[in-house]
């Protein structure tokens, strides 16, 4: 996530993850403001946990949440860090100039996804690996939670955000971006999305360069994406 979202935060991950696995009898979390709408909402929704004798959510300093935030580190090594070096070089060479919206657009959306390939492979891995004394956490969560919830008690995002506002007499930040969108029409976004497609079928092969410090196709790729969205848009 280029910008974190308390809305982006809620559609994404806590919403499908309670409907498809049911209610948590507590979520835990540090002192992020970009979590303000999860725990509104596991508030709310909190008759619904199985066990009502725990608060219905915790926030502790994020080295005393759980033991996966030990994860963090390995994740920057293996997937933030070395995504991040391709741009940094670009910007020190003065190949690029990320005051500028456009190329700040560019590199958020093709560093997201290309991201997106170290991480889905990184929880898969986890995910399919044993913890001493607990198991496997994909057996562990295969018949999810004892309470199960549907998705009626569980509105999208925005309308959310307006409960939120409502009943808390305060807003959120409805829309964050990194760069703004500068295509004046989804045609010429499509447009610019199927020539760079066309040269950079595959993102993970991006991936597996940065991830072997190979710096050079994801830059190559960045500077064909910035030049390619200034041509449609």
């Amino acid at each position: 996530m280029s910008t974190k979202n308390n809305l982006v935060i809620y559609d994404a991950v806590y919403r499908p993850a309670v409907t498809h696995y049911g209610m948590w009898d507590q979520l835990r979390v540090d002192h992020g403001k970009e979590f303000y709408l999860c725990l509104f909402m596991q508030e709310r929704l909190s008759e619904y946990r199985h066990n009502q004798q725990r608060a219905p959510y915790l926030q502790t300093q994020s080295t005393r949440n759980h033991t996966v935030e030990r994860m963090w580190p390995e994740i920057n090594n293996r997937i933030n860090y070395p995504l991040k070096q391709a741009p940094v070089q670009l910007q020190d060479q003065e190949a690029i100039d990320m005051e500028d919206s456009l190329t700040r657009f560019c590199t958020s959306n093709l560093t997201v996804q290309v991201c997106q390939i170290g991480m889905n492979r990184f929880v898969h891995s986890w995910n399919a690996h044993r913890i001493p004394g607990r198991g496997i956490p994909n057996q562990l969560a295969g018949t999810g939670t004892p309470r199960k919830i549907t998705a009626d008690p569980l509105p999208d995002a925005t309308v959310a955000a307006d409960m939120y506002d409502s009943d808390m007499g305060s807003s959120l930040t409805r829309i964050s971006s990194f760069g703004s969108d500068p295509f004046l029409s989804e045609i010429d976004k499509v447009r610019a999305e199927q020539h760079f497609s066309h040269n950079y079928p595959d993102f993970a092969v991006l991936f597996d360069s940065v991830a072997n410090y190979n710096y050079v196709p994801f830059k190559e790729a960045l500077i064909y994406l910035i030049n390619v969205t200034k041509r449609f848009s």
